[in-house]
Formats: structure tokens, sequence, C-alpha cells
């Protein structure tokens, strides 16, 4: 399944386990021997009655991510579409905390987008962002459950995400790592490309939708709603004053389903 072009295998645990999921993850994501994907995502039973279902998320390198907005809109699409709920307000338990979904049909009643609850972003999150000596180029640091670090630039198109990216995921600023935006305002919304930490290039990222939304607003480069357009498509962004939660709305699709054995 892919949210505007982020893609996860995603696995029910209610049917399959699987007992090294950091391992699979590396395996299953390599796009020449594998499946190929962005990573892993299990779907399986909530164990605290505050939630209804739990999500695990792990990279393509195999390590555990907190959360993943697009990653959290697929799986209320699966389980609507699958017929595992009835519910068109689901609470997913993730290691960010608990994530509520709308869900949006069609009048086919099928699941044609979902807004996340992705809670409030916090700017400074004790040691996943540490100031220190070694330069670092100027951006805004915003947590949404995972860490973020915001460059707005003149033209995103120039910009080296590779080689910029993969070496400030491991600046000494961001001791726990760091997903990287480049962000450009446009008149029809702001252009992002991401690094992820522990995927890479992507062509989205929820949560860094979020974070760009966000740094946006506290840097004046917009109001508290963004469309923010990544390499995958475009999510709807609004960082609601009332309670300081940020809503993310966006497509979640299904790709493909097979079988593979472990």
């Amino acid at each position: 399944m892919h949210g505007a072009g982020n893609d996860y295998i995603y696995v029910d645990t209610l049917l399959y386990n699987i007992a090294v999921p950091s391992m699979i993850a590396r395996i299953w994501s390599d796009r020449h021997k594998g499946i190929g994907s962005d990573g892993l995502v299990l779907i399986g039973r909530s164990p605290v009655p505050e939630a209804d279902f739990t999500m695990r998320i792990f990279n393509a390198d195999g390590s555990e991510a907190m959360m993943c907005g697009n990653a959290s809109r697929c799986v209320g699409k699966y389980l609507y579409d699958k017929k595992i709920t009835t519910q068109t307000q689901i609470r997913l338990l993730t290691l960010s905390g608990v994530k509520m979904l709308d869900l949006h049909l069609t009048s086919e009643g099928v699941v044609e987008s979902v807004t996340v609850n992705m809670g409030e972003p916090l700017l400074e999150n004790g040691k996943q962002f540490v100031p220190c000596g070694e330069p670092l180029p100027t951006g805004t640091f915003v947590c949404m459950g995972n860490p973020h670090y915001v460059i707005f630039v003149e033209d995103v198109d120039t910009v080296d995400v590779a080689a910029e990216g993969s070496k400030l995921e491991y600046h000494p600023a961001f001791p726990e790592r760091c997903n990287i935006e480049f962000a450009e305002v446009r008149p029809d919304g702001i252009r992002v490309r991401v690094w992820e930490r522990g995927s890479g290039i992507t062509m989205a990222c929820g949560t860094g939708a979020c974070a760009t939304a966000v740094a946006a607003a506290l840097t004046g480069r917009s109001e508290r709603k963004s469309h923010i357009i990544m390499d995958g498509g475009a999510l709807d962004i609004k960082w609601r004053e009332t309670d300081n939660h940020i809503y993310k709305t966006g497509p979640a699709e299904f790709v493909f389903e097979g079988d593979i054995e472990i």
C-alpha cells in the first residue's frame, strides 16, 4: 500500500506472526532482491483499552520508527476495506501514542482518504535535538513523535537530497538521527523533498509534511493551513489553534497483495 507514494509492506499480524520484523524489513524492502518498499508495517489488536488497533513500523534499514502518518492512513483503509472493523473512527496505537483516524468513504463505501490527528508538535524533545558547535544549516526542528529538521530553500529541485540528507541525518545535533525536509514555498503550496531517517529518499512523509507546515507557520511563510506537495502526491495539513493539534488529510491506496515465504 502507499500514501502519496510512501510505500510500505503491510502484514496483518492477526493472521501472520512476524518473529523478527527488523530482519524481515531489511530483506523485503530491498527493491532489487525483495518486494521493494520504504519499510514494513505490522497491524495488530491493541493490548490496551484506549486504542482499537496497533501499528508497528520498521524502516528499510530495520530500525523501528515511532510514527508514520502515511502508513497510519493505509492501516485505516486496510482495516475498513478488509471488513476487520466497521468503524469510521479508529484509535490507532503507535510508539508515539494513540492517533485518531477519521475515514472518508466514497459513495461505494470504500475508504478514499483519511484524516489523522497527529497530536501536538514539539519544538524541543529532550535528547532528540542537542545544540552543538558543529555548523548546521538554518532550519526549524519539529518533533511529530519523531524528529524532523525543515530547511527552506529558494529552489528545492536543485538540492542534492541524497548527499545533504544523508549527511544531516547523522549530524551531532541529532543524537537519535533525524528526518530532513527541504522545502520551497510556491504559489500552489509548499513543495517538499524528503530524506527519511532509516529509509533515505522517499516519495512522501506524513510526519514530515506536518513538520514542514509547522515550520512554515512559525517562520511566517504560511498560515496554519498548508498544502504540502511531495514527490508522490499532496497532503493537506491544518494546525488547529483550539487544541494545538495537527490534522493531516491525504489518500491511501492498495497496490497489490501476495504471498511470500519467510
